[in-house]
C-alpha cells in the first residue's frame, strides 16, 4: 500500500471503536489498531502507539466515547460516573501536551449537558466526529498560513514528527510544508533523528519520503553545523503546548534548535492549532513528562549502556518566547513579542 499523508488520518472513528496507526512499528511496518475500551486507548497513548498533541487530544476524546458507547448504565448519574473514571484514566497517560486534557474536557462538557443516557452517547459520538475533521481543517488552514512563510528552494529543519502522524491528519509543522509544495514551492527538509524514539528519523522522513518530499535525516547532535554551514533556512517545529506567557513546550531537543537558529540567524517558528494553547498558565505550572529510562539506554530491546548508571528521559523542553520569531497557527499568524501578541490571534 502506497502511504499518502496529505489525506490519510491517523486516528478515526469506526463503529464504537477508535482505529489508529501503530507508530510504534514505523516505518517498518504500517498498521492499523482498533481498540474498544478507554483502558486500551489510554495504553496506546502512553506506550506511543499514538502520539503528537493533537492526535492524542482526539483519540483521548474518542476514549471517552468508548466509554460512553459501552456503558451499560440505565441512568444519567451512572453514566457520568463511568465517563469521570475514564476522564481520570485518560488524563493521567500524558502530562504536558495540553491537547490531551483539551480533548478530553470538550467531550465531557458535551456528555454533561445531555439529559439521559442515549443523549450523551450519542451527543458523544457526534462530537469525537466533529472533532477528527475540525483537526484535520486547522491544520491545513495553519498550514496555508505558514506557507507564505516559505520561499520556493527553502531548506526547512524540524524536530521530531509534527506531521499527518502527529495530528489527526495533514499535521502542523509539516503541514506548513505541505501547504507551500501545493502553492508549487519545491521545499527541501533537513530531519534531526530525534533520539530517544527517534520520531524523525523514523516518523517524519517516512511521512516525507512517501510523499515525494526530499528530505536529509541527521543526527541530533549535527544540528549546529547543518546551520554553521548554511545549509538551513527557517526552522519550523510543532507545540504539545504553548503557555500564556510565550513559552513553547515541544519535543526535547527544540530548545536546542531554537538556540542554535538565534545564534545563526534563522527564524524559528513553531506550528500549532488553537487547541494546543494553553491560556490559563504560565510556563512554571507546566509539568515535563519523564519517560521511562529504558528509551535512552535500549535500542528496540538492545541494551547499549552500562546498568547502573542513572537516566534522565525528559520529553519535553521549553523555548522562551525571545527565542521565537513567530507561531503559525490556524488563526493566523502570531509575530514577536508572542508573549504580547497571542491574545490578539487566538481567542
Amino acid at each position: 500500500m502506497k502511504e499518502n499523508f496529505f489525506t490519510l488520518r491517523t486516528v478515526m472513528w469506526d463503529e464504537g471503536r477508535v482505529k489508529m496507526i501503530d507508530q510504534t512499528l514505523l516505518p517498518g511496518r504500517f498498521v492499523y489498531r482498533s481498540f474498544a475500551r478507554w483502558e486500551e486507548v489510554a495504553d496506546a497513548i502512553r506506550r506511543l502507539v499514538v502520539r503528537g498533541a493533537p492526535a492524542i487530544g482526539v483519540a483521548a476524546a474518542m476514549g471517552i466515547a468508548t466509554a460512553a458507547v459501552n456503558s451499560k448504565a440505565t441512568t444519567r448519574a451512572q453514566l457520568q460516573l463511568e465517563l469521570e473514571r475514564a476522564a481520570s484514566g485518560l488524563r493521567a497517560t500524558r502530562p504536558t501536551a495540553v491537547n490531551l486534557f483539551w480533548g478530553i474536557d470538550r467531550v465531557m462538557a458535551v456528555a454533561s449537558r445531555s439529559k439521559d443516557v442515549e443523549g450523551a452517547r450519542e451527543a458523544v459520538v457526534q462530537e469525537v466526529l466533529k472533532m477528527a475533521d475540525e483537526d484535520v481543517e486547522a491544520c491545513k488552514r495553519l498550514g496555508r498560513f505558514g506557507a507564505d512563510l516559505v520561499e520556493d528552494g527553502d531548506t526547512v529543519i524540524t524536530q521530531c514528527n509534527a506531521g499527518a502522524l502527529a495530528t489527526v491528519g495533514y499535521g502542523t509543522a509539516l503541514g506548513v510544508i505541505r501547504a507551500a509544495s501545493e502553492q508549487g514551492k519545491c521545499v527541501k527538509v533537513i530531519v534531526p533523528e530525534t533520539r530517544p524514539a527517534l520520531q524523525g528519523s523514523r516518523l517524519t522522513a517516512f511521512e516525507l519520503s512517501a510523499d515525494g518530499f526530499s528530505c536529509t535525516i541527521v543526527s541530533d547532535t549535527a544540528v549546529g553545523s547543518m546551520m554553521q554551514s548554511g545549509k538551513v533556512d527557517l526552522a519550523i517545529v510543532g507545540a504539545d503546548r504553548v503557555t500564556k506567557d510565550g513559552y513553547v513546550f515541544n519535543k526535547i531537543g527544540t530548545y536546542q534548535v531554537a538556540v542554535l537558529a538565534k545564534r545563526h540567524e534563522i527564524p524559528f517558528y513553531p506550528a500549532a492549532p488553537t487547541s494546543s494553547f494553553d491560556l490559563k498558565r504560565t510556563h512554571d505550572q507546566v509539568t515535563i513528562e519523564e519517560r521511562p529510562a529504558d528509551e535512552v539506554v535500549k535500542i528496540r530491546g538492545r541494551r547499549i549502556a552500562p546498568k547502573g548508571v542513572p537516566v534522565a528521559n525528559p520529553a519535553f523542553d521549553m523555548t522562551p518566547p525571545e527565542l521565537v520569531t513567530a507561531i503559525v497557527t490556524d488563526q493566523g499568524i502570531i509575530k514577536s513579542p508572542v508573549q504580547d501578541n497571542i491574545s490578539t490571534v487566538i481567542r
